[in-house]
């Protein structure tokens, strides 16, 4: 705990067997309450390496996708009495030393949520981004960021901190199943006016960090520009969207 707040991370897995070790190795079990991790019917060892190392394992029966597999993580989490959910992706890729600092400025109430951007820095291709997938990222960013007249780093990190009050105020069921739900929740986030920080986060690229394809990132990045319409013509009342509604 900090500042007897309850920490909880969760992890939303799909085949993580062979990086979950080393992930969960680095949490800061001092501030950590607790682990989740969601299982989202993989083919591989996940469910068991997570047993083995003690971490709560939810399983699904069927593969939910993506965003369908982070609504139960924050399902759970919530009804574990989280004050502070990090989500923080299995596959080693993000640097989980980092969720003490993200949690802290939930905790003192500097921010509502913080994202752990890979862009800020300045190493990303550096350490490993391939340079197709930075150019899209700065790309989106860039006309996100003109549509909806924010200046975030990156909207497209798979690294966050929650408070519990913006868990229980958004709509996620309303959200994709898949990955265009880590677009959705922050723009819902930002439409309600909660306080977004954003951390500098290292990040590593290996051969067993999990990566959506070209044709998987084409069809993310039509959906974020759809998202980014949706709000902006909701926020002037032109068009209502549903998932830009308080639960």
């Amino acid at each position: 705990m900090l500042n007897n707040k309850k920490i909880i991370v969760v992890m939303p897995a799909y085949n993580a067997e062979k990086t979950l070790k080393k992930t969960y190795k680095q949490i800061p079990l001092n501030v950590v309450d607790d682990i989740i991790l969601v299982d989202d019917k993989s083919s591989d060892q996940t469910i068991i390496k997570a047993k083995q190392l003690g971490i709560k394992v939810f399983i699904h029966k069927k593969n939910k996708g993506y965003g369908g597999n982070q609504k139960t993580c924050y399902k759970k989490a919530l009804d574990l009495g989280a004050d502070i959910v990090i989500m923080l992706h299995p596959d080693y890729q993000y640097d989980p030393r980092l969720i003490t600092a993200m949690s802290s400025l939930i905790v003192e109430n500097v921010y509502d949520v913080v994202i752990a951007s890979r862009i800020l820095g300045g190493n990303t291709i550096k350490n490993g981004m391939p340079i197709y997938k930075y150019i899209f990222n700065r790309i989106l960013t860039f006309i996100e960021n003109l549509i909806i007249n924010e200046k975030i780093s990156e909207y497209h990190t798979g690294y966050r901190a929650f408070s519990k009050k913006v868990l229980q105020s958004l709509s996620l069921e309303k959200n994709s199943n898949n990955f265009i739900f880590d677009n959705q929740i922050l723009l819902q986030i930002l439409f309600l006016n909660f306080r977004v920080g954003e951390i500098s986060c290292p990040t590593r690229y290996e051969d067993d960090s999990s990566s959506i394809s070209f044709l998987q990132s084409l069809k993310y990045g039509f959906g974020v520009l759809k998202t980014a319409l949706q709000y902006m013509l909701t926020k002037k009342t032109i068009f209502k969207s549903s998932i830009f509604t308080k639960k």
